[in-house]
């Protein structure tokens, strides 16, 4: 499946058994960090972020801007948009297929069913084809300015997810969520059946976690030099080893044992969230009209 060209500059990939470590860097241009040219590439990821396999196979010459357009307002649904979560799914969507080659299994942001109604469970439903059969990338996300709020909330909220009662839930409302005409829809269903043990299903599963918020590192730099690199990557080493710590303990204080999955954690580096925002919402109206 083709994806847009990529934008976001891998500066930080640390690969380890427990899961990788990575940050994506927008970069900066004449002295200014890439905002506007972040919010443009958003914007080129949209059909395939919120359309369900189907219509993605139909989009031609003819009706490219059509469907851009619905895919714009199933993602902008509400004038609420700084308190909502959805251009954080987009970012843990396009970091996981421009890095890792994912194939996106549901668009779970299709299946809104009303335009205020936040969308539940993972934030992303995405596989990996391998000599083994497919694996599951199921996703969690936090679109925030803070770095140590993120890793709070998220810690919380994939220590509950990963409870057997959640997950089978979960994985019944995926499965019911898969376009019957998708390639892989069969291999995924017989995945995630209730017959198969979670034991099974962790060895072929991975969470990614991707987490925005308003870095110093990117405040105090201009252009993407060697400082600048080197006060990054200091930066987010301090936020992994926290979230890794957090998730960790808080998993074995719950279930009583490590991990069971991979957690692959992504840091992306804004300068100013809601600047951000403000930018994305100015293009995403512009699509609607």
């Amino acid at each position: 499946m083709n994806h847009p060209e990529q934008f976001l500059s891998l500066v930080v990939h640390e690969i380890d058994a427990a899961g990788d470590d990575l940050a994506l860097c927008a970069g900066f241009e004449r002295g200014v960090w890439r905002r506007d040219q972040l919010a443009n590439h958003v914007m080129e990821w949209l059909p395939e972020f919120a359309l369900n396999y189907s219509e993605l196979e139909e989009i031609g010459h003819y009706n490219a801007i059509r469907m851009t357009k619905k895919a714009a307002k199933i993602v902008y649904q509400s004038e609420k948009y700084g308190l909502r979560g959805e251009f954080g799914e987009i970012f843990l969507h396009i970091a996981i297929r421009q890095v890792y080659k994912t194939l996106p299994a549901v668009s779970k942001i299709y299946y809104k069913s009303s335009a205020n109604e936040t969308v539940k469970g993972f934030d992303a439903v995405h596989v990996v084809k391998g000599r083994d059969g497919l694996e599951l990338w199921i996703g969690e996300t936090k679109f925030y300015n803070d770095i140590t709020r993120a890793i709070y909330d998220v810690c919380k909220e994939i220590v509950d997810h990963l409870a057997t009662d959640y997950l089978r839930t979960e994985f019944i409302l995926i499965q019911n969520k898969i376009d019957p005409e998708w390639p892989e829809a069969e291999s995924l269903k017989k995945l995630l059946s209730s017959n198969v043990s979670l034991d099974q299903v962790f060895k072929k599963a991975c969470i990614p976690i991707l987490l925005t918020y308003d870095s110093q590192a990117v405040e105090g730099s201009s252009e993407s030099n060697s400082d600048y690199l080197n006060c990054l990557k200091a930066e987010v080493a301090i936020a992994y080893k926290n979230l890794r710590e957090k998730l960790g303990a808080q998993y074995r204080d719950k279930f009583g044992s490590d991990l069971p999955v991979t957690v692959h954690v992504i840091l992306i580096p804004l300068k100013d969230k809601k600047e951000l925002i403000s930018a994305m919402d100015t293009r995403l109206k512009a699509l609607q009209l």
